[in-house]
């Protein structure tokens, strides 16, 4: 789990929305970690939540992890960190939440999708992770809010990569471009910071609107803040997605 710097994560909020944008873009600036606005592509990312704790009066305050919306035939898929979802709770999914809001709705996790190595031994190489989402008012959540693609196999830092999530000291998403490096053959990592706890899951998406990475992997994500890491995505995650995108 990633360590919780609740200083480091208050002070974003007075982060300019100059930077933010900049860094929306892709080119720049570079590991700044930002507030991040509410756009097409951010509605896609959203946060996890206990149906118990989505339930309880309200959403603020009880989120303890990241997911995206990714593409697939069904359009009811999200990819997150797979010790996000290894617990025995009902799920829900709130995409584009933001100060206890929930814009497109709250979405329960049906099915849950978790590779071999870490099903049969939390192996940091196999956290990553996909869910099946109910449909509502019959629309799969990719009808309402758009999926980016994921995509395995690519070369680590070929692109920089934006990674959008959501901090447990905040109720609104933070994200920051930069260029992910090799920590190993198995691992990558990118230096952002503020990357706190409840952040795990978050989608490394590249300038082509592709997941190339989760936040997950090293120890769970990383411990500490400004470090976050992520499994290289090959042919285990690869085969997970393609099992999860032909659930019926």
């Amino acid at each position: 789990m990633k360590r919780n710097a609740l200083l480091g994560a208050v002070v974003l909020l007075a982060v300019t929305s100059a930077s933010e944008a900049a860094a929306d873009g892709g080119p720049g600036p570079l590991g700044v970690t930002t507030v991040a606005a509410a756009t097409a592509q951010t509605a896609r990312v959203g946060a996890l939540f206990t149906a118990a704790g989505a339930g309880a009066g309200g959403l603020a305050g009880e989120h303890f992890c990241t997911a995206s919306v990714v593409h697939s035939p069904h359009r009811d898929l999200i990819a997150t960190a797979a010790h996000c979802l290894g617990r025995a709770d009902e799920l829900v999914f709130v995409p584009g939440y933001r100060d206890g809001k929930a814009p497109y709705g709250s979405w329960r996790v049906a099915r849950v999708f978790l590779p071999d190595g870490w099903a049969q031994g939390q192996d940091e190489d196999s956290d990553v992770a996909f869910a099946v989402l109910d449909e509502r008012d019959g629309k799969g959540v990719e009808d309402v809010v758009g999926g980016n693609r994921f995509v395995t196999r690519t070369t680590t830092g070929a692109t920089a990569v934006t990674v959008t999530g959501y901090p447990n000291a905040l109720e609104v998403p933070v994200r920051c471009t930069n260029r992910p490096t090799a920590h190993n053959s198995t691992q990558q990592r990118i230096d952002c910071p503020d990357l706190t706890g409840g952040t795990s899951g978050s989608p490394w998406v590249n300038g082509d609107g592709e997941v190339v990475g989760v936040l997950g992997g090293h120890e769970q994500g990383g411990a500490t803040a400004d470090t976050s890491y992520s499994v290289v995505l090959g042919a285990e995650a690869a085969e997970l997605y393609r099992d999860a995108a032909s659930d019926p």
